[in-house]
């Protein structure tokens, strides 16, 4: 009864937030709430830009110049329809979580599913925890945007996968037991290597966990109203109780469950476009170069040439690269960092101690790859197709960053059925998005928890000598104080710019996790210097480059850049004729521009501009990781440790040591 009453509790306090939207619908409301921002070229979602003001239509047509100061566009959900849609995503997991709970009684139970998810579940569910749903929102949105730079971003995503399965899926499932510090420690000294490990999983967890908790409290404000407060604490319950009662059980399934949802509503939309294109996919490109808005959109766009490009010309621009990523280092930097951060993902490596055998690792990638490969497919229909039946101009007018997107489509396509199917399809897609964040961020309080509790508690602390009793409790204690820290720092962060914690945690993982797991699985001479070195330098230098990076903010930096746009807003002003005033979009970025203009001081480590200019430190912080873990290896050596190998090389190709499989 206690958990059903826990997650009661939950239902009445998204009850409340529905509530409270409601009344103040009653009222006009002339804020803006802030929305989740496209991804600025650093590895995933975050929560940054701007967003429309709440009684604003939800037409996408280009507003009437006449009016002196129209209302911002807004997205506007049918609110009984989308709150029902996410009262019954709550209900079903809430199920899922109670009949987990029964199934939990051990360890092994809580944090790897007792090895008895099958390679088909886990690849579902490796996809559910790995699609964020600004993967969803985001992806599509810079598609629709800035075409085929927005598919390349999605590239890394996918390329990921065949790292992950041809270098740690079998082998960390081999070796390992529950966590990264598992994998590290068995040649090595175990308590410092697990506290070191620990640290670097709490520290990639929170970074990730941040940018997610932020990013969802700003959609739900947008989709249906839900204030930031609320919509931060309602997700937090659901969060801490899914992983507190259910552990891995009901984490997997909830994930398996929204992987679903996504793919289904992917497929669904994108099958709705190709229908309006015939089925003809040159048709569909043909559309995208003759479209006037889109070539007018991309005429606008500052290349990295400054070459202004017009017609049939800008259309062709559209499917071409450049657009986005403008810096070949910074794209090959972000490559790095995503194509080996997901390797050291600990939430992700956690899921291969879910299955029986290494066989059930391999197929669980294969299939993740799959899903996940086809997802973003779907992703690129949906963005060129918003591109075409929405406009640039008109998905910029309900959010500069894009991400509104895939919603707006949703809503037209459907609406061109039916207006009621509109409405259905966009509160669907909402609760998938709900869904989305919900099963990412128990995947990392789960891996969060783990660190903390098996490793620090009952390793470090307790030596290994804790009963089965104690060590879930410690798990479900540990898991309930990080989901409260996860709430506590989304509150705190409402006002900051997260973007930067996702290059964060992909940086760290691909500078301090990927290289020691990789040495420790594959070199005869690695050893506990060469662990304890790989993860502090490569942490370190990750850290330190994105604190001195264009990601940061430097208030001089925008100043200037604010004076650049009065002087050119003034002179288009002075252009005009007399009695005509700038445009709409074009007053706001004056205005803008002036409040910039006022800005002084330092960036947060007293910086007046970044000193490295790469968005993401993968570059410069991968080779680091490897070489500081090479060379602490080498310069401390360790004869147990090269003894050990023959053993791990043994266990991580046949798998014996693993536990056996729970039947669940």
């Amino acid at each position: 009864m206690t958990i059903k009453k826990i997650f009661i509790a939950a239902s009445l306090a998204l009850s409340v937030a529905a509530a409270a939207y409601a009344e103040e619908a009653k009222a006009p409301a002339a804020g803006a709430a802030p929305a989740m921002s496209a991804p600025a070229a650093q590895g995933a979602p975050a929560a940054t830009a701007a967003a429309p003001a709440p009684n604003a239509a939800a037409s996408v047509a280009t507003p009437a110049p006449a009016a002196p100061a129209p209302a911002k566009k807004e997205l506007k959900t049918n609110k009984t329809i989308t709150i029902g849609m996410f009262m019954i995503i709550i209900a079903v997991t809430m199920g899922v979580v109670v009949w987990a709970a029964k199934q939990t009684k051990s360890a092994a139970d809580f944090y790897a599913a007792g090895g008895g998810i099958t390679g088909t579940q886990n690849g579902w569910a490796i996809a559910g925890d790995y699609m964020s749903a600004a993967s969803f929102l985001g992806i599509s949105g810079l598609i629709s945007l800035y075409g085929y730079d927005g598919f390349m971003y999605s590239v890394g995503w996918l390329v990921a996968y065949i790292t992950v399965l041809l270098i740690v899926a079998e082998p960390c499932r081999n070796a390992g037991k529950y966590t990264l510090g598992d994998i590290l420690s068995f040649r090595t000294s175990p308590k410092p290597v697990r506290a070191f490990a620990a640290l670097s999983t709490v520290a990639v967890s929170t970074f990730y966990l941040t940018a997610q908790m932020v990013g969802a409290g700003k959609l739900m404000a947008l989709l249906i109203g839900i204030p930031y407060k609320m919509s931060i604490i309602g997700v937090g319950v659901l969060m801490v109780g899914y992983v507190v009662f259910g552990g891995m059980v009901a984490t997997t399934w909830v994930q398996i469950i929204k992987a679903g949802l996504l793919m289904s509503g992917a497929f669904l939309l994108s099958f709705l476009v190709m229908i309006k294109a015939g089925f003809n996919p040159i048709g569909f490109f043909s559309t995208i170069v003759s479209s006037p808005e889109i070539q007018d959109h991309v005429s606008k766009l500052v290349l990295k040439d400054g070459v202004i490009l017009s017609g049939v010309d800008a259309g062709q621009r559209f499917l071409e690269p450049g657009l986005y990523l403008k810096n070949p280092l910074d794209q090959i930097s972000l490559g790095m960092a995503l194509v080996l951060g997901t390797a050291g993902m600990p939430h992700i490596l956690m899921r291969f101690f879910t299955v029986p055998t290494a066989q059930a690792a391999r197929k669980s990638v294969i299939i993740a790859m799959f899903i996940i490969g086809g997802f973003y497919v779907l992703t690129t229909l949906l963005g060129f197709g918003a591109a075409i039946h929405l406009t640039p101009q008109g998905i910029t007018s309900v959010d500069p960053g894009g991400n509104m997107a895939t919603l707006m489509l949703a809503q037209q396509m459907g609406a061109d059925i039916a207006p009621i199917i509109g409405d259905l399809f966009l509160a669907f897609l909402c609760a998938v998005a709900f869904a989305t964040i919900l099963a990412v961020v128990s995947g990392l309080v789960l891996a969060a928890s783990a660190a903390i509790a098996h490793d620090i508690y009952v390793n470090v602390i307790k030596d290994g000598h804790a009963d089965q009793h104690e060590q879930v409790f410690a798990a479900r204690a540990t898991s309930f104080v990080v989901g409260a820290c996860g709430i506590m720092i989304g509150l705190a962060a409402e006002k900051q710019n997260v973007a930067h914690l996702v290059a964060l945690a992909f940086a760290v993982a691909a500078s301090g996790n990927l290289p020691v797991v990789v040495l420790s699985l594959f070199w005869r001479k690695f050893n506990t210097a060469g662990v304890i070195s790989g993860l502090l330098v490569g942490t370190i230098a990750s850290i330190g480059l994105v604190m001195v990076s264009p990601n940061m903010t430097y208030p001089k930096v925008v100043a200037e850049g604010g004076k650049k746009v009065i002087a050119a807003m003034e002179k288009k002003q002075a252009a005009l004729p007399a009695g005509q005033s700038l445009s709409e979009k074009d007053a706001k970025a004056l205005a803008k521009a002036k409040v910039d203009a006022q800005q002084t001081g330092t960036s947060m480590v007293g910086l007046e501009k970044p000193l490295f200019t790469l968005k993401n430190p993968g570059l410069i912080s991968i080779p680091l990781g490897f070489m500081a873990a090479i060379l602490g290896a080498l310069a401390f050596p360790n004869r147990r440790s090269e003894e050990m190998f023959d053993e791990v090389y043994v266990r991580q190709n046949t798998g014996l040591g693993m536990a056996k499989a729970v039947e669940h």
